[in-house]
């Protein structure tokens, strides 16, 4: 029997590139509907238009899956910035972090965040892994400045740098109260900045 070489043998199904952006999307939509509890891999299977071993070949996890899902949102509502400056770089992102909370998404999120926590160890791991990131990337921008030599305290502290924007951030959720405005950003900066800058050779004058 003659075998046909130019036939190509059938493959299964090509891989879909828009596959991890879309189950993340819906990973995090789901959390926000239903908390983590009641959020299922075969509810965000089924709503990405995947199947669930889709999602276990990348994901070994509820939990993993929710977390990637977490800080992949928080990485692109608030990157990184390497503007320079320590102080440019806080800007850039206070200002990305103060757009985030006040969107209702970003508010709903950390809303759940809160809620969750207290509730759930699982939970809570989620939103640690999210601070600790944000700390890990504070404490790149302090090297970032003391190797450019500007006048930044070696005692800076890159967890008490994101607890305490993050804490007022909570404090103002649990009181009912309105975010920051996006448009006092430069207050907000100058705030941290009067706490980790070297005092110049006039502010160590004693006073007259």
């Amino acid at each position: 029997m003659e075998i046909d070489h130019g036939v190509t043998p059938r493959r299964g199904r090509p891989r879909d590139p828009d596959a991890e952006p879309r189950i993340r999307r819906y990973a995090v939509q789901l959390l926000l509907e239903r908390g983590f509890d009641k959020m299922t891999v075969d509810d965000v299977a089924e709503a990405a238009g995947v199947g669930k071993a889709t999602i276990y070949r990348r994901w070994a996890s509820k939990e993993e899956l929710a977390n990637d899902a977490m800080a992949d949102l928080f990485d692109i509502e608030i990157p990184d910035a390497d503007t320079g400056s320590l102080e440019g770089d806080l800007r850039e992102v206070y200002g990305n972090a103060l757009t985030f909370v006040n969107n209702p998404m970003g508010a709903a999120l950390m809303r759940l965040g809160i809620s969750e926590a207290n509730r759930d160890e699982r939970s809570a791991a989620i939103y640690r892994g999210l601070l600790e990131r944000r700390i890990e990337l504070t404490r790149g921008a302090l090297e970032r400045a003391w190797a450019r030599g500007e006048p930044i305290r070696r005692s800076a502290n890159p967890v008490m740098m994101v607890e305490w924007l993050s804490g007022l951030f909570v404090l103002r959720l649990v009181i009912n109260q309105p975010m920051p405005a996006v448009d006092e950003v430069d207050y907000l900066v100058e705030l941290t900045m009067r706490v980790i800058r070297e005092p110049s050779a006039r502010d160590r004058e004693p006073a007259r």
